[in-house]
């Protein structure tokens, strides 16, 4: 059963705070206050938008309850919702709470009638559907839709519907669908679409569910939730005006004396004689397009160009249209000057350019005798053509003359992340919302690749140099030469060639050769780690943090300490995906699971022992961590608690090898000593 009681609303930490004594304040209070106000009753049906104050301190609200409530209880709902919103967020602007029968939300922007799809808090039923998930899952989606284009097509008063589906191992099946009646119809049915792709990504197999977003609401339960007999039925359209007489009778025409039957049989002579020749050559058309298609198909079979991931023919599509000429390129970077060099990649390096209009590029140059070859550009040009995504780095073409083989990029001018979370002075610059929001940003770009593009993409070497900040400090992943292509139904690849980082790199794919897209997570979460634990050793004073945001911001980083973990477990299985991680970072009311034992206890008995204790609270669900480290794993965890800032690159080194002792020391002896020693190697490397 699903319980949103006791919830806590979600605060939007970057869009301003305000002080006590206000004038906003002032504003946000009145204004709280008259939507329980006995003389307020909304639009009659549920739904309250007000605003008060002048800007900048206007405030405004949207209030929405469920359909089937009565008045009375929806003023006392969102009475409840107002106290747990300015309890919950005591100095954020915008806020957005829930209650099982109604939301709030206010914000220091209008709100009305834009369609917000963030955050989505969710809950689910913890009972599994017992058999049949497939065909229950189905009728499911099919009672949903349905519900969907009843709710968007209803009028501006209330966007509401109901419904029941009988299921053979269920009595029956209950939904809802409802919409903020100051959405359209197009954008409450983009908006509810939205809720129903979420609901097999998160709760395939669950009983219920419900995901309420700031705009929209979609729940389904196996018992009835809803009173149907309090929804308020709406008023009948007004009755259309009286219809006009009907026109005189007239007499009919006077028998035509006009041979009317031999125009008769002319026109189904020639009827006769059209109709099969145009039949006929439509068929004949068809043919030689289907042999056309089917010729074409045959001949990509042959060449290999279907066949994503193959290691000897990743052809994606054209690249004609994005081919620059060497001399434009040169002329862009002062002829590769190394006052315009921004650094050195493993293929070579990257340089700064400006094009004749104005805009500036970053250019990668590829070393003649680096490891990557005309596959490997080949697959990087052409991937990247295709992938569209404001968290991943946008390629604008490329050059292939003669012996240079050159990438051009968009130029992002922060540079990569490890220039700045390394370097003891720029690192100043990352508070905790940066951090926080280079981690999301990071997370949604990989949900990407795995998930939402049309092509299933594997970057295989995700680390934080290929993280690339932008002027708004959004995050961008770059660098596609090891990236490889899934089938949409393949889970997992082989290979025989390691190509990546050690120490982002995951155990079974080092060791075995297997990757996947938990190989991608577990690079992700030794990312996290980097980013978040750094943050929280440094974080435990003011110079980091606001003193007003201490305790939700050390709530997150102690979070994302813990996502990290459950990213980096040895078991593949264990690790969450990307879509799981998106849902864990946004919504708190979720309960993370502990991770294995391999990536919190090691089993050795000699040694010094470490225990990291810390709580934090998580919404409603108060988690303990406890990480013991023992044997040689304590001693670089001792070096990394101590060592002074200016030791940067000696800490990040020690994050790295810690990590691959977590995930390598269960595994079989030999494969044990073969990670470790890896992880030794990066280490000494690395110094």
């Amino acid at each position: 059963m699903i319980s949103t009681q006791s919830q806590s609303p979600y605060c939007y930490n970057d869009k301003g705070n305000y002080t006590t004594n206000s004038t906003y304040k002032t504003n946000l209070n009145t204004l709280l206050s008259s939507l329980s106000s006995p003389s307020n009753n909304g639009n009659g049906y549920g739904f309250y938008n007000l605003s008060y104050g002048e800007n900048p301190d206007q405030v405004y609200a949207i209030g929405l309850c469920r359909g089937d409530v009565t008045v009375d209880f929806c003023r006392g709902c969102l009475s409840n919702a107002t106290q747990q919103i300015t309890q919950g967020c005591p100095n954020q602007k915008e806020a957005f709470g829930v209650i099982e029968q109604c939301t709030l939300r206010y914000s220091n922007r209008s709100i009305y009638g834009a369609m917000e799809t963030f955050p989505p808090l969710m809950w689910y039923n913890a009972q599994n559907v017992p058999s049949d998930v497939d065909g229950f899952s189905q009728e499911l989606n099919t009672l949903l839709e349905d519900l969907r284009g009843q709710a968007a097509g209803n009028g501006s008063l209330r966007k509401f519907a109901v419904g029941t589906a009988t299921f053979p191992n269920f009595q029956n099946v209950y939904g809802l669908a409802q919409c903020t009646p100051d959405l359209t119809e197009q954008v409450c049915s983009d908006c509810l679409g939205s809720s129903l792709a979420d609901i097999p990504k998160f709760f395939e197999g669950k009983q219920g569910a419900l995901i309420s977003k700031p705009s929209c609401n979609v729940r389904y339960e196996t018992y009835r939730f809803v009173n149907t007999t309090t929804i308020r039925p709406l008023p009948s359209s007004p009755s259309p005006l009286s219809s006009p007489p009907p026109p005189p009778l007239s007499s009919p025409p006077p028998p035509s004396t006009s041979t009317g039957g031999s125009k008769s049989d002319k026109s189904r002579t020639v009827i006769i004689i059209v109709v099969p020749i145009v039949v006929s050559v439509v068929l004949i058309v068809m043919f030689f397009c289907i042999c056309l298609r089917v010729r074409r198909t045959k001949k990509k079979l042959e060449t290999g160009k279907l066949i994503p991931g193959n290691d000897d023919t990743d052809e994606i599509g054209s690249a004609e249209s994005l081919q620059f000429d060497l001399a434009t390129i040169r002329v862009s970077t002062n002829d590769f000057s190394e006052a315009n060099k921004l650094g050195q990649g493993g293929f070579g390096s990257v340089y700064r350019g400006r094009l004749l209009n104005g805009n500036d590029i970053a250019v990668k140059r590829l070393s003649t005798n680096s490891g990557q070859g005309d596959l490997e550009f080949k697959n990087e040009v052409l991937l990247a053509a295709k992938l569209q995504h404001r968290n991943l780095v946008r390629l604008l073409g490329f050059c292939l003359e003669g012996s240079e083989r050159l990438l051009v990029y968009e130029f992002v001018p922060n540079a990569s992340l490890d220039h700045i979370i390394f370097d003891p002075t720029k690192r100043a610059q990352l508070d905790w919302v940066r951090r926080y929001k280079i981690i999301v940003g990071t997370a949604r770009g990989l949900l990407y690749l795995h998930e939402d593009s049309r092509l299933k993409i594997i970057h295989r070497d995700l680390k934080a140099s290929n993280i690339l900040i932008d002027a708004k400090m959004n995050p961008k992943i770059s660098d596609f030469g090891m990236a490889r292509l899934f089938v949409p139904d393949q889970t997992q690849g082989n290979t025989s060639r390691i190509v990546g980082t050690f120490g982002y790199m995951a155990p079974e794919y080092a060791m075995r050769g297997h990757f996947s897209v938990k190989s991608d997570v577990y690079s992700f979460g030794v990312l996290v780690l980097e980013i978040a634990w750094r943050s929280w050793r440094e974080g435990t004073a003011s110079n980091l943090i606001d003193p007003t945001l201490t305790t939700g911001s050390r709530n997150e980083i102690m979070r994302c300490i813990h996502i990290g973990l459950l990213c980096v477990q040895e078991n593949v299985a264990d690790r969450p995906t990307m879509a799981s991680v998106i849902l864990m970072m946004n919504s708190y009311y979720f309960t993370l699971p502990v991770p294995s034992e391999p990536a919190f206890y090691l089993h050795r008995s000699i040694g010094l022992e470490m225990s990291l204790r810390s709580e934090y609270n998580s919404g409603a669900t108060r988690i303990t961590l406890l990480m013991s480290f023992r044997s040689t794993i304590p001693l670089a965890a001792v070096l990394l608690l101590v060592l002074p800032d200016e030791s940067s690159w000696l800490r990040h080194g020690l994050v790295l090898f810690i990590v691959g002792c977590f995930t390598s020391w269960n595994s079989p002896a030999a494969n044990k000593y073969i990670s470790l020693i890896y992880y030794v190697l990066f280490f000494i490397v690395s110094i």
